[in-house]
């Protein structure tokens, strides 16, 4: 399946895309992500470096590839996360720069240094702002310092379990325990008493070792009924920094987002531009460049905290393009060739409502266990009146999703000009959407995109675990089919 015709922006804040930033890109990734980059370097008249692995050789994605590359095995280690090979890749066809996409290489500090060392841009933020942001406990210290508001929590690491019950006590149980290094839900545990923090201890800091190399932990205050908001910024080398509005990302699975929406329901029009004031500000005082996503806990009361910075394009970056007009990825190229942003904050404007679902090969009535295997139909209708759709996705019939990576099949985001007229949109697309030889999402997300709650705009991150929306199979006539 294709991005629809048209559905990327040309301009970015008024500025006509027309030139070249760099001659070559290699980009550092596979599966939609690499499609969706390759198709901003066209828009820009760069051409690409598609790297791949033996798994992917065949792949549709490298079709919008100028140049193609195979650097090594399946195993993920030894492909898409060798930083020898991919350097050595943009090197030999002469590479200006390197786009790493999300996931992989796209947060690594050492990988960004080793290509500002050779003389190759790292199209992202720099290596020192990748590595402070990374560490989730120096990033609180410095956003807190920086003037936004923090979830209460342990004021460092905590070397033991005796240190975290002693920790926990002061904050008060329920309690969060985070790896410092942490993302995608792995190195935390959510403990309610001294006897739970105890057991959770020590297997969260060695998942954390195997995970980041760093078995660092620290306590939070687990706070109920929370929702997850997060603010798109976009910086330039000159200083100048610019957010993009908001998304809320509460819908989640095993703490990893399933829906996205923007502008966050849970947010008013008053309080969006108070945050993302302030947001722009702390950005700034840190010296940051490139696509960055600054993310909040909304408490029950309103009140945004603080939880991490991702210092990276994030996968749900469509609905901001969608609402606001504006290129991400070519805002990223531009910025990492050195050009200014080339607008203002008043020149953002946003205009109606996204909603994206992400649809996954896995079964979410088993827990979301992945279910790897051949694509035999894929087909979606037909938009409806007024509603625009963005389909993201490398995938086709006949292509075969692998155990060896994400699950990620694609993304369908939906827009219209208020969020009952996308919710009723995406409906109807969700409804029409048929994939076929793996089990996904698919079902998952029509039950969502009918529940009242969610067509309230009354739900948080609990929202999947209290609503029993999915569990234990009820039966096995749908296999294979969504």
């Amino acid at each position: 399946m294709e991005l629809r015709k048209g559905s990327l922006p040309r301009r970015v804040g008024g500025v006509r895309l027309t030139h070249a930033v760099f001659r070559r890109v290699l980009i550092a990734n596979r599966g939609e992500i690499a499609k969706r980059i390759a198709h901003a370097c066209r828009a820009l008249n760069v051409r690409t470096v598609g790297v791949f692995s033996e798994a992917d050789r065949d792949a549709p994605w490298l079709e919008e590839m100028d140049e193609r590359v195979c650097i090594g095995p399946a195993r993920a280690e030894a492909s898409y996360l060798n930083a020898r090979a991919i350097l050595q890749a943009a090197e030999q066809h002469e590479c200006q720069a390197i786009h790493p996409g999300y996931g992989f290489l796209a947060e690594n500090a050492v990988f960004a240094a080793r290509c500002e060392q050779q003389g190759i841009a790292f199209i992202g933020p720099g290596p020192d702002a990748i590595r402070r942001m990374g560490n989730k406990i120096e990033a609180k210290r410095m956003m807190a310092a920086a003037g936004l508001a923090t979830i209460p929590g342990s004021d460092g690491p905590v070397g033991d379990a005796a240190h975290a019950e002693h920790e926990a006590e002061r904050i008060g149980y329920p309690v969060m325990l985070k790896a410092a290094a942490g993302g995608g839900g792995r190195g935390m545990r959510t403990c309610g008493d001294r006897a739970a923090l105890a057991r959770a201890f020590d297997e969260a800091a060695r998942e954390a070792e195997v995970a980041f190399s760093n078995p660092e932990m620290y306590l939070e205050k687990l706070i109920s009924g929370g929702r997850h908001v997060e603010v798109q910024v976009l910086g330039d080398a000159y200083g100048d920094v610019v957010h993009l509005g908001d998304r809320e990302c509460s819908i989640q699975r095993q703490h990893q987002k399933l829906v996205e929406e923007s502008p966050a329901p849970a947010v008013d029009d008053r309080a969006r531009a108070v945050l993302g004031t302030k947001v722009c500000r702390a950005v700034a005082a840190l010296g940051y460049r490139n696509a960055g996503t600054v993310e909040f806990l909304l408490t029950p009361e309103g009140e945004p905290l603080f939880m991490e910075m991702n210092t990276r394009l994030q996968v749900e970056h469509p609905v901001t393009e969608l609402v606001t007009g504006i290129d991400l990825v070519v805002g990223q190229l531009r910025c990492a060739a050195g050009e200014r942003l080339g607008f203002r904050q008043a020149d953002v404007q946003a205009s109606g409502h996204a909603i994206e679902f992400r649809i996954n090969a896995e079964d979410p009535d088993s827990d979301f266990r992945p279910d790897p295997g051949e694509i035999v139909a894929l087909s979606l209708p037909d938009p409806p009146p007024g509603v625009r759709v963005r389909w993201d996705s490398a995938a086709r019939p006949g292509y075969r999703v692998t155990p060896h990576y994400d699950s990620l099949i694609g993304k369908l985001i939906v827009h219209a000009a208020d969020r009952p007229g996308a919710l009723e949109g995406a409906r109807e697309m969700l409804a029409g959407m048929r994939i076929e030889g793996v089990r996904t999402t698919l079902p998952l997300h029509r039950r969502i995109a009918s529940d009242p709650r969610f067509v309230r705009g009354a739900y948080d991150v609990d929202f999947l675990a209290q609503g029993g929306l999915a569990g234990r199979r009820r039966s096995s006539s749908a296999a294979g089919a969504s």
